[in-house]
């Protein structure tokens, strides 16, 4: 192939945004060559690996947006510890399919059972398949929430997570809230709900939802929408954390 056409090619690859294909269309042009491929079957591996390279920039995108703490995967989970929730049931969720229909998680547990360890895992995958994700502790994103209305900009955040396909809230129950940021955080899933997935870990009993929201009627509104369309799962037995110390010792 001519300099000018290889120059003509690089361009036009430039110009369409198609990186993949000016830089792979030399190696399969030459595979085509070797293995008498027909023009379609040239044009549509060039396609592909176009394709392939574009999802696996999005998913890398959506995994930086997310703003995992730390990034968790399913493959780093010991099975044989994980208590009260059956594997089937988690590569069930793997699949995605819940945030599709706009369906909710609420896992609940003892403290240090691997709640958050799930939760993460669950939203790289959704960032894999090129999903939305936010991550944030519940006392974070309610401090978020009251800075946004101090400041005029409530909506605009509002609109930023209504965005997201996936909104992780994590520790839900470890900080009580005031009733307005009670409130803002009632509004926000509230607008979720049947629309976006929100996936929530707690170490509390639905019981116990009141005692961080302070309002019995604000609580059992919240639990009544969160709850409609929801896999509520339980991990049970002690901390990992306490159970390595003793084990270290």
């Amino acid at each position: 192939m001519s300099k000018v056409k290889e120059v003509v090619i690089a361009e036009h690859a430039k110009e369409l945004k198609l990186p993949t294909i000016g830089r792979e269309y030399v190696n399969v042009a030459r595979t085509a060559s070797n293995e008498g491929w027909l023009y379609e079957d040239y044009l549509k591996d060039l396609l592909d690996l176009e394709v392939c390279a574009r999802r696996d920039r999005t998913a890398e995108k959506r995994l930086k947006q997310a703003r995992f703490p730390d990034i968790k995967t399913l493959d780093q989970i010991d099975w044989s510890t994980l208590q009260g929730i059956p594997k089937s049931k988690i590569l069930e969720l793997a699949s995605c399919e819940y945030i599709d229909r706009g369906h909710d998680i609420v896992l609940a547990g003892p403290i240090g059972t691997g709640k958050t360890h799930l939760a993460i895992a669950l939203g790289v995958e959704a960032c894999r398949r090129r999903k939305r994700v936010i991550f944030k502790r519940a006392a974070d994103l309610v401090c978020e929430l009251r800075e946004a209305r101090d400041e005029r900009r409530l909506s605009l955040l509002q609109k930023r997570y209504h965005h997201a396909e996936l909104l992780l809230i994590d520790e839900f129950g470890f900080v009580p809230f005031d009733r307005a940021g009670g409130e803002l955080l009632f509004n926000l899933l509230s607008e979720r709900y049947e629309k976006r997935s929100t996936l929530v870990t707690t170490n509390l009993s639905f019981g116990e939802w009141v005692q961080v929201f302070g309002c019995e009627k604000l609580t059992t509104a919240l639990l009544d929408r969160l709850t409609h369309h929801a896999e509520i799962l339980t991990t049970k037995g002690s901390s990992y954390r306490t159970k390595k110390k003793v084990k270290d010792q």
